[in-house]
C-alpha cells in the first residue's frame, strides 16, 4: 500500500498548509484548528502518541487531521519556539555586547586623552629641568583639590544648588574624564565577560576608586538600589535623610548622615555629613552625586560622638546612563579621604589603600546591582525553597550584627567589662539585647540577661587571607573546642538559657555543609552548618544531638586582589525560622598593603607573642603572600548570659576565645606559604631544642638504630630541608618526652591529622592516651626492648584520636632520639606507616 504523504510549509496568516494525501491537494489549519493546538501546546509541548490520538477524539475540529500530521505539527512548533528563544538571546547578547564596546571605547578615549595629558605634563617637567633645574619643585601627579563647603553656604535654595552643580561637575569630570589618575585594579581585567571596568586613583587627596559596568535593569531602579547604601554597603551601620530640598530643575537635594563601622577592634568607627544631589542630565542620563559639608555637628547623638571620626567625602556618586534595547550603563565613583591619622600606624594601609575602598565599596555597589537584576530575571536559583530576598537578608543580619559586636557603641547598649587597655581579649556586654523579642526565641532563651562578646586583634604574617578563611571553614576542628564549645559552654555554665539541642553534649568535630545559596560570581557562599555530637547524659543516650550554624563565607578566593576574607556564623534553629535570632560570631582577615612593610616591627594586641621573623620568599602563584606582607584578624564571639552568671561566663568566654585565637595562630603558620610552620621553629616546649635541631637529631639517631635513612636514600641533609621533609613525610611522626607520664612534644603534619589535634593542644596528650588496650600491652611489652636496644617494631594496631576517632596502621617503629651534642636520650620518635581512619 502507497503511504501517505505529508509535508508542511509556512503561510502569512499563521496555520499551516498541508498535504494530507497522494491526490496532491493541500488543505490550510484553520484559526480553530491552530488555537486548540495552541492551548493544547501550552499544557504540554511534547505530547505522546496516545495524547495525541486523545486530543483528535476530544476535538472534533481536528478529525481530518491524521495522528502523524499532528506530531509534525508539534516538532515545528517546538523548533519555532526555541528559534525565537535562540533569537531573543542572541538580540540580548548583541546588546549587551554593543553597549560594552561603547563603554570600553568611551574608556580607550578616556585612556588616550590621560596620556595626552600626561606626554604635556612630561613635556612641561622635561622644559622645567632644563630651563630652571635649582628651583624646580613639581610633581606630575594628578591632585584633585576640593574646597570645604559647610551648611552656612546653604543658607538659601540658590546656595544648596551652586553647592550641588559644583559637585555634579567635579564629579563627571572623575568619572568619565581624567581629573583623577586612574589605573587598572591589579587582577581585575575588562572585558565582556567580566563585571565592569575597574581602576583606582594613584596620587591624588583621599583615596578612590572607579567602576564601569552595565546592569539589565532601568535607571530609575538602580538609582533606588543605589542610594539605599546601608543595604549593599556592609560597613554602613545607617544613612538617615534630615532635610529634602527641590532644586529648580526637576531634581532633588539632601542632607545626609551616615554612620560607617570600623572593619576592627583597632580603629574608631567613620561618620559622614554630606549634600547629596540628584538630577537627569540633558542626555537622558540620571545622576546621584554627593559631597561632605563641614560645620554639621556631632550628629543625632552628641553623647556617641566620642566613638566617630568625621571622615570625608570628596565629590562622589553614580552616573547612569540608559542604552537602547534596555539595560543601564554604570559608571560609580567613590573619592574619601578617611582620616588615616586617627588608627595606630600599622593599620593605616587600611585608610590609604584604594584597594580597599574598590573592593569593600565600590566593586560591591556594582556587584549588588548586578545580583539584584539577575534576581529579578529568574537566573539565580536558591535551595531549601528560600527567596533569594530572604536569603539576602539573612547575609545582611549575619553581617550586621558581626560588626555591631565588634565596635561595641554605647547607643547600641553595649559596655566595656573591666577593659584597662591592657587586657588581650576584651569583653564587652549588651544587656539591652533583647534576643527574646522574637517569637522564635521565645523558647530559646526564658532567663536572659543578656549578650557578652569576647573579641580580639592581631597580625598575621605572610598569610593569604582567602587561604586562611577557607582552612577555617573546611577544617573547624583545627580551631574550634568541640567538647567545650563557645555555645555548648555557655549552655553548660548557664543552664537553661541555651540553644535548642544545646544541652550537655560532645561534639565530635565532624560538620556537614549544606549550600543555600551564592553570588552571581561566587565570591560570598551562604550556608547552614551542622555540627554532629552525641549527648553526654545516659537518659539522652538515644536522642539526637547536634547544632546547626547558619554561615556566610566570602573571600575565600585568593586571586580576588584586595579582597577582604570572613567566615562568620551564628546558631540556628533547624527549622530555619524567617524570624530567628542571631548571634554572629566569627572572623575577618583584611590584606594590608605592602606600604606597611616600613612598620613590620610593630605588634597589636595577641601579636606580642609572635616574634617578628624574616619571611619567606615569595611563591609565584596567585594569591601568594610576598615577604612581609601582613594582614589584620579580628575574632569576635557573641554568647548569650544569665544575670547571674554573668562573671562566669565572660571567664570561660576570655579563656575560649584566647584558645581559638592560639590555634589560628598555629593554623596561620602551618599554612603560610613557605609549606613549614614557623610555629615550631624557635622552642617546642620549655627546655626542648628548635625544632629543625629536633628534627635533625631524629633522622640521625633513626639511621643509627634501623641502619636506614628515614627521609629515603636519595636524601642529603642540608639546613632547612631536614625539617620541610620531616614535616611533610607521608608517615604519622611523633615524639613524646621520657618522663613517668610521656607526654607528646612535636609531630610532623601527618601525626597531627592522625590524632586530629593541633601543635597548642598536642602537649596536653599523654602516650598512653592514643592506644587502645591491646596496643598499650603490646608497648608496655616492648618497652624493655627498646630501651636496652634503642628501637622497637611494633605490629599493626589501632590508635584513637582526639576526638575519639578510631585510626588502624599496618607498623609503627619506635626508637630513643640522642642529642648530637652529649649523644643523651633526649625523648622517644615513633613512627605510623600506612595509617587511615577507620
Amino acid at each position: 500500500m502507497a503511504m501517505a504523504m505529508t509535508s508542511h510549509r509556512e503561510n502569512g496568516g499563521g496555520g499551516m498548509t498541508k498535504l494530507i494525501g497522494n491526490d496532491g491537494k493541500y488543505v490550510r489549519y484553520t484559526a480553530e484548528q491552530v488555537e486548540a493546538l495552541e492551548r493544547v501546546y501550552a499544557e504540554c509541548p511534547k505530547p505522546s502518541s496516545l495524547r495525541r490520538q486523545q486530543l483528535i477524539r476530544e476535538c472534533p475540529i481536528l478529525s481530518n487531521i491524521e495522528p502523524k500530521q499532528i506530531k509534525v505539527w508539534f516538532q515545528n512548533r517546538r523548533c519555532r519556539e526555541k528559534q525565537r528563544k535562540e533569537s531573543s538571546r542572541l538580540q540580548t547578547v548583541n546588546r549587551k555586547l554593543t553597549a560594552m564596546n561603547k563603554l570600553l571605547m568611551e574608556e580607550n578615549d578616556r585612556l588616550q586623552k590621560q596620556v595626552s595629558q600626561l606626554v604635556c605634563e612630561n613635556g612641561y617637567m622635561r622644559q622645567q629641568i632644563h630651563t630652571a633645574p635649582a628651583t624646580t619643585d613639581a610633581s606630575c601627579d594628578s591632585v584633585v583639590t576640593t574646597p570645604q563647603h559647610s551648611l552656612r553656604d546653604a543658607d538659601n535654595p540658590a546656595g544648596l544648588l551652586s553647592i550641588a552643580e559644583e559637585t555634579l561637575a567635579e564629579f563627571l569630570s572623575k568619572a568619565t574624564g581624567t581629573a583623577v589618575d586612574w589605573v587598572q585594579l591589579p587582577g581585575m581585567k575588562p572585558g565582556p565577560d567580566s563585571v565592569g571596568i575597574f581602576a583606582i586613583s594613584q596620587g591624588c587627596s583621599g583615596v578612590a576608586a572607579r567602576a564601569c559596568g552595565l546592569v539589565s535593569l532601568d535607571p530609575t531602579k538602580i538609582a533606588e538600589i543605589l542610594k539605599d547604601r546601608s543595604s549593599w554597603f556592609r560597613d554602613c551601620r545607617s544613612l538617615e535623610v534630615f532635610t529634602t530640598f527641590p532644586a529648580g530643575n526637576g531634581g532633588t537635594i539632601e542632607l545626609l548622615y551616615t554612620q560607617i563601622y570600623a572593619p576592627t577592634t583597632l580603629a574608631p568607627a567613620r561618620d559622614l555629613w554630606t549634600l547629596r544631589y540628584t538630577t537627569t542630565l540633558e542626555n537622558g542620563s540620571l545622576v546621584v552625586c554627593e559631597r561632605s559639608l563641614s560645620g554639621s555637628g556631632a550628629g543625632p547623638n552628641p553623647a556617641v560622638a566620642a566613638q566617630f571620626v568625621r571622615a570625608e567625602m570628596l565629590p562622589s556618586g553614580y552616573l547612569i546612563r540608559p542604552c537602547e534595547g534596555g539595560g543601564s550603563i554604570i559608571h560609580i565613583v567613590d573619592h574619601l579621604n578617611l582620616e588615616a591619622w586617627s588608627v595606630p600606624e600599622v593599620l593605616r594601609p587600611l585608610y590609604e589603600s584604594s584597594k580597599i575602598v574598590a573592593q569593600r565599596m565600590t566593586i560591591a555597589a556594582l556587584r549588588y546591582v548586578r545580583q539584584i537584576a539577575q534576581e529579578s530575571s529568574g537566573e539565580v536559583v536558591y535551595s531549601l525553597g528560600r527567596q533569594p530576598a530572604v536569603l539576602r537578608t539573612f547575609s545582611q543580619r549575619l553581617i550586621r550584627g558581626f560588626n555591631d559586636a565588634v565596635n561595641g557603641f554605647n547607643d547600641g547598649g553595649w559596655t566595656l567589662l573591666s577593659y584597662d587597655g591592657a587586657e588581650d581579649v576584651i569583653i564587652a556586654v549588651n544587656s539591652a539585647k533583647n534576643l527574646g523579642a522574637s517569637s522564635a526565641a521565645a523558647s530559646s532563651f526564658p532567663l536572659l540577661g543578656g549578650v557578652l562578646c569576647a573579641k580580639a586583634s592581631m597580625l598575621l604574617q605572610n598569610v593569604p587571607s582567602g587561604v586562611m578563611v577557607r582552612f577555617l571553614r573546611e577544617h573547624r576542628s583545627e580551631w574550634a573546642d568541640f567538647n567545650v564549645d563557645a555555645y555548648s559552654a555557655a549552655s553548660l555554665h548557664a543552664g537553661s538559657y541555651g540553644y535548642p539541642g544545646m544541652r550537655p553534649t560532645r561534639f565530635t568535630g565532624n560538620q556537614i555543609i549544606m549550600p543555600l545559596g551564592h553570588t552571581i560570581e561566587h565570591e560570598e557562599m551562604l550556608e547552614v552548618i551542622r555540627l554532629e555530637g552525641h549527648p553526654l547524659a545516659q537518659d539522652d543516650a538515644f536522642e539526637s544531638r547536634g547544632i546547626h550554624l547558619l554561615q556566610i563565607c566570602s573571600g575565600i578566593d585568593e586571586n580576588a586582589v584586595g579582597a577582604c576574607s570572613e567566615l562568620i556564623f551564628a546558631p540556628i534553629d533547624e527549622m530555619f525560622p524567617d524570624d530567628a535570632p542571631l548571634l554572629p560570631s566569627g572572623f575577618r582577615v583584611i590584606p594590608l598593603d605592602s606600604k606597611s612593610d616600613s612598620s613590620s616591627n610593630r605588634t597589636l594586641d595577641l601579636t606580642s607573642t609572635l616574634e617578628a621573623r624574616p619571611g619567606p620568599a615569595s611563591s609565584s602563584g596567585d594569591g601568594s603572600s610576598s615577604p612581609g606582607s601582613r594582614s589584620v584578624l579580628t575574632i569576635a564571639f557573641q554568647l548569650p548570659f544569665d544575670g547571674s552568671l554573668q562573671d562566669n561566663v565572660a571567664n570561660m568566654a576570655r579563656q575560649y576565645v584566647r584558645s581559638v585565637i592560639s590555634s589560628v595562630q598555629r593554623v596561620a603558620m602551618v599554612i603560610s606559604p613557605s609549606g613549614i610552620p614557623p610555629a615550631i621553629a624557635p622552642e617546642l616546649s620549655a627546655g626542648s631544642p628548635e625544632a629543625l635541631t629536633l628534627a635533625t637529631w631524629i633522622c640521625l639517631s633513626f639511621s643509627l638504630y634501623m641502619g636506614a635513612e628515614l627521609l629515603g636514600p636519595d636524601f642529603v641533609n642540608g639546613n632547612d630541608d631536614v625539617l620541610k621533609h620531616l614535616w611533610h613525610h607521608r608517615d604519622a611522626i611523633l615524639c613524646c618526652s621520657l618522663k613517668a607520664l610521656p607526654v607528646f612534644i612535636f609531630a610532623n603534619q601527618a601525626g597531627l591529622e592522625m590524632l586530629e589535634t593541633t601543635l597548642v593542644t598536642l602537649q596536653d596528650i599523654t602516650l598512653d592516651k592514643i592506644f587502645d588496650e591491646a596496643g598499650r600491652k603490646t608497648l608496655c611489652s616492648d618497652f624493655p626492648q627498646l630501651m636496652q636496644q634503642g628501637f622497637a617494631h611494633l605490629p599493626a594496631g589501632v590508635c584513637t584520636t582526639t576526638m575519639d576517632r578510631r585510626v588502624s596502621y599496618e607498623q609503627a617503629v619506635a626508637w630513643k632520639v640522642h642529642s648530637a651534642e652529649d649523644n643523651k636520650v633526649h625523648c622517644l620518635a615513633f613512627s605510623f606507616v600506612n595509617w587511615s581512619f577507620v
